[in-house]
């Protein structure tokens, strides 16, 4: 028989044969929970005032300063509030207020944290400790302060033999309380957490009760022939430990002459020796040898026996 329906069409749909039941339309997909919009995020619980204050001083302390406007954006409060953590954090000593925002560098009337010394002039402080190693025979009762430029060389005893230190240094009662050979002499008092240390009226009296071979001590300021420091609680234990030893010996790097700070610990002279680093300008090497004033200036990178 001829074909009368013509060609197919390719593009038509194709039909089921008669009889055949259409096919039940797709069921709707259930929901997935994991394919649905994600929630959003909950917003990050503001901080209470400790977590808060200690937040801002890791960050002034880690880069140096700090504006109020950023502050204001990271924590999410008012610039009244960022306020009134910069000056509880100023009072305690970790931070000084400028305009617009804080900064962790010393000035004449602040004296930084005792984290931020710790990262300065590294090299130097451990050049300087390292001469001063020397001088600290052992079986001697030693005296350090709670200087950042001492610690290398309280680091340093435990290598070298028995030793009686005296200290007001947390740091340093906490490097050398398990050193078998060190026996440590806590200087108690008033803790001072900016200065990782105990200072005060009662500290420098107990310091006063002791009499040590030698006392290793820092300062923030030299000038004019003298050192200087900007708190006054220090400038007190300093005082007494120096009147505590028989030999008394000023580590200082060359950054810390000609600063300013408020209180005058004592004229260089009154130190049996003063040890700087090879960067002390020729200027300040002059005054000190026009002073009378003994000196040795440290090489970064020297090995002492």
């Amino acid at each position: 028989m001829a074909d009368t329906g013509g060609t197919p069409d390719a593009s038509a749909p194709a039909t089921a044969p008669a009889g055949t039941p259409a096919p039940a339309p797709a069921a709707e997909p259930a929901p997935d929970a994991k394919s649905g919009p994600a929630p959003a995020p909950a917003p990050e619980a503001k901080l209470g005032p400790k977590d808060r204050r200690k937040r801002i001083a890791d960050r002034v302390l880690a880069e140096g300063q700090v504006s109020i406007e950023d502050l204001v954006q990271e924590l999410g409060v008012s610039q009244m509030t960022v306020h009134r953590d910069l000056d509880s954090l100023e009072h305690q000593g970790w931070l000084r207020k400028v305009r617009g925002g804080a900064t962790a560098a010393p000035n004449a009337l602040f004296e930084s944290n005792a984290r931020w010394r710790g990262n300065e002039q590294v090299a130097a402080k451990e050049a300087i400790c390292a001469a001063a190693l020397a001088i600290a025979e052992p079986g001697q009762a030693v005296i350090i302060d709670d200087s950042s430029t001492a610690l290398p060389l309280a680091r340093s005893l435990a290598s070298r033999g028995a030793y009686t230190v005296i200290t007001n240094s947390l740091q340093v009662i906490n490097e050398l309380a398990e050193e078998p050979d060190i026996r440590v002499i806590a200087l108690g008092g008033e803790y001072h957490a900016a200065f990782n240390a105990f200072l005060g009226m009662s500290t420098a009296d107990i310091a006063r009760s002791f009499r040590a071979d030698v006392a290793f001590l820092s300062t923030s300021a030299v000038d004019n022939g003298h050192c200087y420091h900007q708190a006054q609680e220090n400038v007190l234990v300093k005082r007494a430990l120096m009147a505590a030893a028989r030999r008394k010996v000023l580590l200082v790097d060359h950054s810390k002459f000609g600063r300013q700070a408020l209180y005058e610990l004592a004229p260089l002279a009154d130190f049996d020796l003063v040890i700087s680093d090879e960067q002390l300008p020729q200027e300040e090497r002059d005054a000190l040898q026009s002073l009378g004033v003994r000196y040795e200036l440290a090489t970064e990178g020297a090995r002492r026996a």
